[in-house]
């Protein structure tokens, strides 16, 4: 069985292929540049995109009229349609730039559409799908997290976030690549848990990969932006954040106030929080500007350095010998 798909600038590219004939050099030079970067052209003004190829911008509004456009406008509008998410954030800049603003202007903007982001996520959040997401995280055996774009530093953050509650977090977008993400996650199965990333412009990589969980019977949680998203038909779970904004592709603000949730959730749900806090203290004890006067605690029991009366001492099980030496120590001040 075969199937035709509509592909975004078929339109351009038949009358292109129709009009051929009789096209001049010129002309020919227009068309042949329009073939090779549809997605380009659809956000070039035409003194750009005569620019581009050569031409003067008489020449490239005679182009749009030999393909029967009633000029350049029609011609790109038309190249536009199936593009028009991708090619967003290029026209939400080019008319920021075409308004003058001051950096305090940018500024203000930039934090005013944070906030609303920020939000409106939080406003139409499914709780139900928080809870099932915060239970099958908890459950996983391992959780891989897999983003590309800017989307890989927010998977980052987020496996961070994941690593001092889950006993196994895998972040998949790494320097090997989208081939070694799939190879790792043929290890994957019902016991675990894929967690993907994508925003507007959405990278067909993610995707793939959550597509591979699913085959692997894997729980997917998708952290994307509307229904619409590729990701969400592939997902149990789907998690929505707002990420509209007009100097960037995405406002990632929302997504990672989202993360955060999303971990400090899964942290308190997690077998014995305060324990693990522990023990990630004591690992990073090292690491800590100002923390040389700590007491090394006993990281495999647990042992959790607190602040009392502005000194450090180490709590520890009644009846133990870190615990009596504390007492001692408190009892001598």
């Amino acid at each position: 069985m075969s199937s035709t798909v509509d592909t975004p600038g078929t339109t351009v590219a038949q009358r292109i292929a129709q009009a051929l004939p009789r096209l001049t050099r010129s002309h020919r030079q227009v068309a042949d540049y329009v073939l090779e970067h549809p997605l380009q052209v659809a956000t070039l003004p035409i003194d750009e995109l005569a620019a581009a190829v050569g031409v003067s911008v008489a020449t490239a509004n005679r182009f749009a009229r030999a393909l029967d456009f009633d000029g350049y406008a029609t011609f790109r509008a038309e190249l536009v349609r199936g593009f028009e998410q991708l090619v967003a954030p290029v026209e939400r800049l080019r008319g920021n730039l075409e308004r003058p603003s001051t950096v305090a202007e940018v500024f203000a903007t930039a934090l005013d559409e944070s906030r609303r982001n920020i939000d409106a996520t939080r406003q139409t959040l499914d709780y139900a799908a928080c809870e099932a997401a915060v239970e099958r995280i908890g459950k996983a055996r391992s959780v891989y997290i897999a983003g590309f774009g800017a989307s890989a530093w927010l998977a980052g953050l987020l496996q961070h976030g994941l690593d001092g509650s889950c006993s196994d977090v895998r972040l998949l977008s790494g320097v090997s690549g989208v081939t070694h993400a799939a190879r790792t996650l043929m290890h994957a199965g019902p016991q675990d848990v894929f967690i993907a990333l994508t925003f507007p412009r959405y990278l067909t990589d993610t995707v793939a990969l959550a597509q591979i969980a699913r085959s692997q019977e894997c729980a997917v949680i998708a952290l994307t932006d509307r229904p619409s998203s590729p990701l969400a038909p592939l997902a149990e779970v789907a998690l929505y954040c707002q990420t509209e904004t007009s100097y960037r592709p995405n406002c990632e603000t929302s997504v990672l106030a989202l993360i955060e949730a999303l971990t400090s959730a899964v942290a308190l749900r997690a077998p014995d929080p305060v324990q693990s806090a522990g023990r990630i203290l004591h690992a990073v004890r090292p690491w800590l500007h100002g923390a040389n006067g700590l007491p090394r605690g006993n990281a495999a029991g647990g042992g959790l350095v607190a602040r009392v009366d502005d000194t450090f001492e180490t709590s520890a099980p009644h009846g133990t010998a870190a615990g009596a030496g504390a007492k001692k120590k408190k009892a001598s001040r």
